[in-house]
């Protein structure tokens, strides 16, 4: 049996409170449906600026009547003090997802994305502290890696930061550093890489590559590639980012909290490959994708050639073992693509 195995149980056999902050987004609405799936006491929290009341819904058809009993919502912002208070009150655990995410984003307005990502998260870690909830798991990034050009990324090893984005997430990293030594609160920081998965808004200019991509190809419209196609990344499907936040939220070693851990998969998909893997998922259901093949257009600002994580300190310290690789994460959620993006 697997250490998430084993949390599952314990949890389903003595259920905790848990506020989710951007309860309403991507990563926020997955962890929702797994904690009320294990029976917990949950609360959410989203102003629905990227979030979307559909996510909720889509939870709420997903689990029992008696388990979504069990949910609270709140619209609220984590620019505001006292709702941070207000909903840390009596809560075990903080999973805290609600950021101002998109490296282009960031770099139009900095402005906008620092008071949601750092001032934010301040406010967060100073309900925790104030409210005394025992854990604080929180989104960092990968972003924080910068210009490093080491292979696999390790947690020790940063480079400097290439966008504003970057920037607000590695300040919540030294935020959360500070508050552990100055107030000794529990912190843990993910660095997420590339998450995909159902609920992956294909949307807007800041959507991410591959719901945005896949609603392209459905779509049979023109589809993109900055640069030539080289760059690569480790797509990480979210629900191995939701076994991390709960194995950090509950880890027992103490060596493992105050911490920051890579989630994602240590592997490499570029750009191209990404391309084929979508192409020929979707070839089946949409035959004008036969003759399909994508633009070439220069490099984005911002970001970086190659990401890859080295997970070693996850497996050890909090005994993550990812379920999904990509082509599995993909596979997964191939359906959810088809219903939802085809018709956004």
């Amino acid at each position: 049996m697997s250490r998430y195995d084993e949390v599952r149980e314990e949890l389903r056999g003595a259920p905790k409170r848990w506020l989710v902050t951007g309860a309403a987004g991507f990563i926020g609405s997955n962890l929702v449906e797994q904690l009320l799936r294990l029976d917990q006491v949950v609360a959410g929290m989203d102003n629905f600026s990227t979030g979307k009341q559909r996510n909720l819904d889509e939870v709420q058809s997903l689990v029992t009547p008696e388990q979504w009993g069990r949910f609270t919502f709140t619209q609220g912002d984590i620019r505001d003090l006292e709702c941070c208070r207000t909903l840390c009150r009596g809560v075990d655990y903080v999973l805290h997802e609600a950021a101002l995410g998109s490296v282009p984003r960031s770099l139009e307005d900095p402005i906008t994305s620092n008071d949601n990502n750092v001032t934010g998260s301040l406010n967060m870690l100073v309900a925790v502290r104030d409210e005394g909830v025992k854990r604080l798991v929180y989104a960092a990034s990968s972003s924080t890696y910068g210009d490093h050009p080491g292979l696999p990324k390790v947690e020790e090893v940063i480079g400097r930061p290439l966008s504003p984005y970057a920037v607000t997430k590695y300040v919540n990293e030294l935020y959360a550093e500070v508050f552990s030594r100055s107030y000794g609160i529990q912190t843990i920081g993910l660095r997420y890489f590339n998450v995909f998965g159902p609920r992956q808004d294909p949307d807007g200019a800041y959507a991410a590559v591959i719901p945005r991509w896949i609603a392209s190809l459905i779509k049979g419209e023109e589809l993109f590639i900055n640069g030539t196609g080289e760059t690569s990344r480790d797509f990480c499907f979210v629900e191995n980012v939701v076994q991390m936040n709960i194995l950090a939220a509950t880890a027992v070693d103490p060596e493992a909290v105050n911490q920051i851990y890579n989630t994602a998969l240590n592997a490499r998909t570029s750009l191209n490959e990404l391309y084929l893997l979508l192409r020929e998922r979707l070839l089946p259901h949409y035959g004008h994708l036969a003759g399909a093949r994508p633009l070439y257009r220069d490099f984005r600002k911002g970001d970086v050639l190659h990401s890859q994580a080295d997970i070693g300190k996850g497996r050890r310290l909090l005994g993550y073992e990812p379920t999904h690789t990509i082509d599995q994460g993909l596979d997964a959620a191939l359906q959810w693509y088809i219903r939802n993006v085809a018709t956004s």
